[in-house]
C-alpha cells in the first residue's frame, strides 16, 4: 500500500517492502509493519507492491507482470545479494504513466515472505496485504491457490508473531476468512474516492456489509473517507468491527491526533519516526487541567515556574464542531 511517487522525500528514502525498511521501522514503538504480498509463477510468496516490474535493457523499457515472474527472475532486479553482482536496473511507473528511475538513499534486496518471518524483529506484527490487480477478474480457484500458498508460509513460520490479513479484493478477503480463523482479516477500502465496477468497494457502508456478510474482523479505510464521514466511526464500532486507516494525511501529526480523539484504533504511516514521536507525546503528556508546573532558574538565580507542554483539550461541543468542519476541509 505504498505511494509510488512520494510527495515527501523522506518517504522514499528507504527501499520499501524490504527487510531493512521493516527492521528500521521496528526501532520505533510500532505494533505492526504493513506490506504487500504476491505469489510468483512458481508458487513463492514475495513482498512487492506493484503489479508490474520495470527495467531498461539497451535503451528499451521492459515491463513484466510481477506474478508472471519466477522467484529467480524476481530476485534478479535491483540490489543483489552477491557482492559486486549487478541486478537489473529498476524503474517505476506512476498511475498517470510517467516512468522514473527507482532511486533510494538506503537500498536493499527484494525478499520473500518466508525471509521476512525469519529476519524481521520478532516483536513486530505483520499486516499482510493480499495484493491483487484491480484490473483483473479472479476465479475462486485462482484466489484459493494463491491464498493457500501464503497460508502455508504463515502457518510454518509465524511462530506466535501477530499477523493481520487485509485486501482490497473483496472475494479474497472473504475467502481468507473461510480458509482460516487463526488470524484477523480486514477489508481495505478507499471509501469511495475512486469508483469501481464492484460496488462493494465504493463506500464505507458497503465495506461494513461485506465484513458482516463474510465474518471479517474490521476495515482499513483511506483516512479521507473517515474525515469526510466521521459518523461512520460509530457505525463501524456498533458493528463490532475494528478500524484502521491509511493515506498521506496519516503523515500529518494533527490528522493522527484527531483520529485518536475520534476513536480510530490504528494508523498506517510512512513517516514512522515523526509520527511515533508525536503519538508518544500526546499519550504521555499530563492529563490534568493546566498541565504540571516545573521549576526553572533565571541567570540571576531567581526561581520561576513555567507550564510544561500541554496536550490539547477539547470539550464535546468543540469536538462536535471539528467533526463537522473536517469534511469540508478534505473535500479537495
Amino acid at each position: 500500500m505504498n505511494r509510488m511517487t512520494p510527495v515527501d522525500a523522506r518517504i522514499g528514502a528507504v527501499k520499501e517492502n524490504t527487510l531493512v525498511s521493516f527492521n528500521l521501522a521496528g526501532e520505533f514503538p510500532v505494533d505492526f509493519v504493513e506490506f504487500d504480498v504476491q505469489v510468483t509463477r512458481d508458487g513463492c510468496p514475495i513482498i512487492f507492491h506493484d503489479n508490474f516490474i520495470l527495467t531498461q535493457e539497451d535503451g528499451e523499457i521492459i515491463e513484466r507482470r510481477t506474478t508472471e515472474l519466477s522467484l529467480e527472475e524476481f530476485l534478479s532486479y535491483g540490489q543483489q545479494r552477491t557482492p559486486r553482482k549487478l541486478g537489473k536496473p529498476l524503474l517505476r511507473k506512476t498511475k498517470e504513466g510517467t516512468i522514473y528511475n527507482w532511486n533510494v538513499d538506503v537500498d536493499d534486496t527484494f525478499c520473500t515472505l518466508q525471509e521476512a518471518f525469519q529476519n524481521v524483529n520478532s516483536h513486530l506484527g505483520f499486516n499482510v496485504e493480499l495484493k491483487f490487480d484491480d484490473g483483473m477478474i479472479y476465479t475462486d480457484e485462482e484466489l484459493t491457490r494463491v491464498l493457500n500458498v501464503i497460508l502455508q508460509v504463515v502457518s510454518k513460520y509465524a511462530d506466535g508473531r501477530p499477523v493481520i490479513f487485509s485486501s482490497f479484493q473483496p472475494d479474497a478477503a472473504q475467502l481468507m476468512r473461510k480458509l482460516q480463523s487463526s488470524y484477523p482479516v480486514f477489508f481495505l477500502t478507499n471509501g469511495g474516492s475512486e469508483i469501481y465496477k464492484d460496488v462493494r468497494r465504493n463506500s464505507l457502508d458497503e465495506a461494513i456489509k461485506l465484513c458482516l456478510a463474510g465474518g471479517l474482523n474490521g476495515i482499513v479505510s483511506e483516512v479521507k473517507a473517515i474525515f469526510k464521514n466521521p459518523s461512520m466511526i460509530h457505525q463501524i464500532k456498533e458493528s463490532n468491527l475494528g478500524l484502521l486507516t491509511y493515506g498521506q494525511l496519516n503523515n500529518v501529526p494533527e490528522a493522527v491526533y484527531m483520529q485518536h480523539l475520534m476513536g480510530v484504533k490504528g494508523v498506517i504511516v510512512d513517516l514512522v519516526q515523526e509520527i511515533t514521536e508525536v503519538v508518544r507525546e500526546f499519550i504521555s503528556l499530563d492529563q490534568e487541567e493546566g498541565g504540571k508546573m516545573r521549576r526553572e532558574e533565571e541567570p540571576d538565580g531567581e526561581e520561576v515556574k513555567t507550564k510544561t507542554a500541554e496536550r490539547p483539550r477539547f470539550t464535546r461541543r468543540e469536538i462536535a464542531f471539528l467533526l463537522k468542519l473536517i469534511p469540508e476541509l478534505v473535500q479537495h
